[in-house]
This record gives C-alpha cells, structure tokens and sequence, in this order.
C-alpha cells in the first residue's frame, strides 16, 4: 500500500463532494481548507435549483458554523477570497442522472479536472419515506459513479456508506462487499429496478386516489419498512445503503473504489476543536432527553457494545484512505471505522456519565432553573416495555376512552393527543429496537491495515491525519468533550 505525503497529494488536487451541506462534508471541507490550502478546487454539490439557492444554502448551512471558527482565525480576511477561489458551488442533485447540472459549461470542467470524487450524500432517517431514500442512497450512489467513471482523470472514487448495513447480524461484521441482490435473511429476489418499480407503482396509485400529501409520507415510510423487513434489513436507511453499495460495487468496472463504513459518529475528537456537534445524531437523543429530565426510562440492554466514532477521525480516514487507493488500478475496499472490536464502549457506560455529568452540570431550562435528574429505569426486554406502556400509558388512555364517551367526547383533544404520543413512542421503539439490543462487533482488520501502513511510513502525517479509536479514553471524551459539546451545540 503506497501512501506517501498525505499533504503533497492533496496539493493542486480537485475534488468533487457530494452532500455538501452534511455533518462529515462540512468537516472534511474545513479540514481540507485548514491544512492544505494549495488544493486547487474543492467542487461542493448541493441539493438547490441554481446557483443562488446553492450560494444561500452553503453560506447559512456551511461557512456560518461554528466549526469554521479556527480557520476564520488562521486566514482573517482573506477567508472569504479563500472560499471564492478555492470552492465551486455546484446546484444539483444526485437522485438525477448526471447530478442533476443545468451548467453544461461547469459539468464539462468537471469531467475535465476532477482527480477525487467522494459521495458523501445521504439521507440518514431511519424511517425515511421509500421514494426519498431510495432515489439519494441507492440511485444516488449510481448516479454519482456514474458521473465519477467519466472523468478523465479521475484517480479514486469514495463511497461514503455505514456499518450498519450488516442489519442486526451477531458476531463479528466483516468488511465485505454486498453482492447484486444478496439479502440479509436469504429471501431470493432482491432486485434494483423492481424495488424502483414497487414505490413508483405504490405512489401513483396514491397520487390517483387523491391521497393528501401526509398520507403519501406515511405510505412511503411504511412501505420502506416493509421491503426492508422482507429481505432482513431493520429500516429503510440501511437497507437503502446497502442497495447503493451493491451498484458501486457492480457498475465500477475499473475505477479505483473505497467505500467507507463508519459506525456511529460523534462530535470531533481533536479538530478543528474537541466536541463540536451538529443536530441529534443516534445517542445524543439519549442525552438531550436525558438531561432535559425527559428521559426517565431506558429500553435496552446495558451490557450491549455501542459503537461510537468521532467525526473527525472518520473524515481522517477518508482522506488516508482516499490517497492509499488513488495509486491503485481498481477494485474495492471496505473500511468500517469504529471502536467496537479494539476499545468497546457499553450503554452501561453511557448511562453513567450522563448520570455524573448531568448531576454535577444540570441543564438550564428556558424558565433559568437546573433540571434535576436521577438513575433511569432500565428495561432489559420487549415484553418489560410493553408491561410499562400497558401500565403507564395503555390504561389512562382507555380510562380516557370512557370519560369521553360520558362526556361527550369533551376530552377528545387529549384522548387523541395522548394516542397519537403513544403511537409516535411505539414506532420509535421498533425503529431503534435492532440497535438497543444489538451485540453485533464491527470488524476494522482493513482500517487498521491502513492505520499500521501510514505509521511505517515516516512521510505521512499522522499527528495530522489521525484514525486510531483504540487511543480515546471514552470517560475523559464523553465527560470533558462530547457531553460538553452537546449541551453547547445541539440543545436548545
């Protein structure tokens, strides 16, 4: 594996990102900027009409983040010179083919000067509607290897998927490659155009029938869980990722692939500052509920691994990964980039430091008093749930049911509010379900091969590029780092 200079090759190199406006994208966009300014064009695709849209997007959903604090410090006034020479706004969308580009002057400049595409788009909503999730995660990866295999001189396509994909498979998650139409659970049948085919079907019957716009989004969402569920994937954003790895895999032909499988990511380790932290990802819900007393009861196992990442260790990867294959030919190789085989990291774990945090730093709320919280209830099974929801919810709401009718549906409004809670709660539980009980371990034999390689080599800067989850003490970054960070960033 040749790596050499990760800085010498990022230098006059152009590099098109895809999702520009996400978590990682923006990260590895600042990165990119901080450390190697001699990059000669980062084109950023984002989801708008035209460049005005895309232009007021990137400034309110980019550049004016927190995260672009220390490069504001380092460059001054010269940033936003930096960013009109440096980065190329690019209005798409990669559900489209070609990316969706109306300039045919800019598609036909890209196509002419890229050396790098990383699709870094994606929707992350576990119950995303079907249509959605399927037209970014699975056509979109098509579309953008697609338009990566025309470049001419493109060096090294990156998939950017999660290591989720596996579904709720035990034991150890190796990092392989999914075959065309290879399912979870051994149902044959699995095929692409049919799956376009189902939801196209299922949505213009609706649209026929004069299905209000709410009815289409859940009919979309529970159609997604239900071809999810049919091949063995928990939810629709996994299942959808992994249909999308299947066609990088199949339609690569001979470009030179890495797909990135990153487990759960969290707020930055190291750069450009510790704990920085956008929306609520997976196990920050946990948090921000938690510490605003919210959250008083906990469905799962606490003796389960949970494997979490820092944000900024996935985007390290990325890039070592990236200029580790650029010199290659072809081919694909699978990174999952986490902690659970080499430092696990336990909901056992979790629970105490939200408990000690939270203890000692108790959350302002809006009326400017501490919010005051204590040990959670853990239920360790599906059927202690159900008991607790049947006790606490099930029978208020058929004493509900009672009074209205006596009543005269007076109590309407409630009943159905606290109905349409309890549902909402239901659906929650059987989304995360897979993930609260899950004992799977993700295998990171590749990452590590990657992490020894740049070590040995004494020309890659590995103070700069760093990816190794075994050196974090996760009571020192959850205590001091990450907690702090959700509590500045993410709760409101």
């Amino acid at each position: 594996m040749e790596l050499g200079s990760i800085l010498q090759f990022l230098e006059n190199k152009s590099i098109l990102v895809t999702g520009a406006t996400g978590f990682l994208a923006k990260i590895f966009l600042e990165k990119i900027l901080r450390v190697q300014p001699n990059v000669k064009k980062l084109y950023l695709l984002l989801r708008a009409a035209d460049a005005k849209v895309a232009t007021h997007r990137f400034h309110n959903e980019v550049i004016a983040k927190d995260l672009f604090r220390v490069l504001k410090e380092k460059c001054g006034t010269n940033l936003n010179s930096i960013f009109s020479e440096k980065t190329t706004l690019v209005p798409g969308d990669i559900s489209l083919e070609n990316l969706g580009l109306k300039d045919s002057n800019l598609r036909e400049e890209m196509l002419k000067e890229l050396d790098v595409v990383i699709n870094l788009a994606a929707t992350t909503n576990f119950d995303e509607r079907y249509d959605v999730a399927l037209g970014i995660n699975t056509l979109g990866a098509k579309n953008v290897l697609n338009f990566a295999k025309k470049c001419n001189k493109l060096k090294v396509f990156v998939h950017v998927s999660t290591a989720y994909v596996s579904g709720e498979t035990p034991g150890l998650s190796l990092e392989k490659s999914y075959r065309m139409g290879e399912t979870l659970n051994g149902t044959s049948g699995l095929d692409i155009d049919v799956e376009k085919k189902v939801m196209e079907q299922e949505l213009n019957e609706l649209q026929a029938e004069g299905a209000t716009e709410d009815e289409i989004k859940l009919a979309m969402k529970d159609l997604g869980l239900k071809r999810a569920k049919m091949y063995g994937w928990p939810n629709t954003y996994v299942f959808t990722k992994a249909m999308g790895e299947m066609l990088v895999d199949d339609l690569k032909e001979n470009l030179s692939v890495v797909t990135i499988r990153p487990t759960i990511v969290t707020s930055t380790y190291k750069e450009p500052f510790s704990g920085w932290a956008e929306g609520i990802r997976t196990i920050d819900s946990l948090a921000v509920g938690y510490g605003k007393g919210r959250l008083t009861c906990f469905l799962g196992d606490l003796n389960a691994v949970i494997d979490a990442i820092p944000a900024d260790m996935v985007v390290n990867a990325i890039i070592v990964a990236m200029v580790a294959h650029a010199k290659q030919q072809s081919g694909n190789v699978i990174y999952q980039v986490g902690s659970s085989l080499r430092n696990p990291l336990r909901y056992s774990d979790l629970q105490d430091y939200g408990y000690r945090y939270f203890t000692k730093r108790p959350w302002i709320n809006k009326d400017g008093k501490p919010v005051m919280v204590g040990k959670i209830n853990v239920m360790d099974s599906m059927a202690s749930f159900h008991r607790y929801m049947a006790i606490r919810y099930m029978l208020p709401l058929k004493g509900l049911e009672l009074v209205n009718t006596a009543f005269c549906q007076y109590f309407k409004g409630m009943h159905s509010d606290l109905s349409r809670k309890i549902k909402f709660v239901m659906r929650l539980v059987e989304l995360y379900r897979p993930y609260l009980f899950f004992n799977g371990i993700f295998d990171d034999k590749n990452t590590v091969k990657l992490l020894t390689a740049a070590r040995e080599d004494s020309s890659v800067e590995t103070d700069i590029f760093y990816f190794d989850s075994k050196c974090i003490d996760w009571e020192d970054y959850f205590m001091n780092t990450h907690i702090p960070g959700i509590v500045k960033h993410v709760f409101k």
